[in-house]
């Protein structure tokens, strides 16, 4: 692409991901409120005396500014808007799955404005330690898959349209929907209707709706990933097999 660069100033952003580009600089990822998924050169980002590296910290929002010809940018300025999120342990492993799914599943330049102030929401409620980690990522997975055109209906069956029954068990097919079951019934997808319509009110208050969400959620994740494996996941697994359950993906 030629002619004059495109210039965008003091954008708010998160930073999803970073990784070295050449001797000393960072090639970034950044999740934009008016610009969707970014990703921009940061030259001599890692020399001693830059101010950049102080300011490019994930799970703090922040003005970014760039310069672009093409695909990628180049960063002009950097500053925080909010301090980063302090996450440990699970909650930052949580935090870090959040990233991975944004890098995965979101076109470069594509506007999400509502999931970007979810995706402000689920790091604030990953930092406040009375909010239950597990419930803030069902529900951002919940609204990830509604941005992108997958999203679930839960409130209804799928062939008559009738209201979910809460003590009715169903059948849920990622093609089609909710399907009511009577009798003794098999399959992974199977789901108290009082479940399916927890998730759709975003209360998952309970054990069972809490676990419920994560299996159809992560079946229909792991549909939109076509079956790549997700890094996050295989360290939470680690970490949930050395030291109890982990809330992630």
């Amino acid at each position: 692409m030629s002619g004059a660069a495109r210039r965008v100033q003091l954008e708010p952003a998160f930073l999803l991901h970073h990784y070295p580009w050449r001797d000393s600089s960072r090639i970034l990822e950044f999740f934009t409120r008016a610009h969707g998924r970014v990703s921009v050169f940061a030259r001599a980002a890692r020399r001693g005396g830059s101010s950049l590296p102080a300011a490019l910290q994930p799970f703090g929002e922040l003005l970014v500014s760039w310069s672009a010809r093409g695909e990628a940018g180049q960063l002009t300025g950097a500053e925080r808007l909010h301090p980063p999120a302090f996450l440990a342990g699970d909650r930052l492993m949580s935090g870090f799955y959040v990233n991975e799914l944004l890098i995965r599943l979101l076109h470069r330049h594509d506007a999400h404005p509502a999931l970007y102030d979810a995706y402000a929401a689920v790091v604030a409620r990953l930092q406040d330690p009375a909010a239950d980690p597990a419930r803030a990522l069902r529900i951002f997975e919940k609204h990830l898959l509604e941005e992108l055109g997958w999203g679930l209906d839960l409130a209804h069956e799928a062939v008559n349209g009738e209201p979910i029954a809460p003590h009715r068990a169903y059948r849920y097919r990622l093609d089609g929907g909710a399907e009511a079951v009577d009798g003794v019934a098999e399959g992974a997808l199977l789901f108290p209707g009082a479940s399916l319509l927890s998730l759709w009110r975003e209360e998952l208050d309970d054990p069972r709706s809490l676990a419920d969400a994560r299996r159809l959620l992560r079946a229909a994740l792991d549909q939109c990933l076509d079956g790549r494996p997700l890094r996050t996941r295989e360290v939470m697994l680690a970490m949930r097999t050395r030291s109890g359950p982990a809330p992630g993906g």
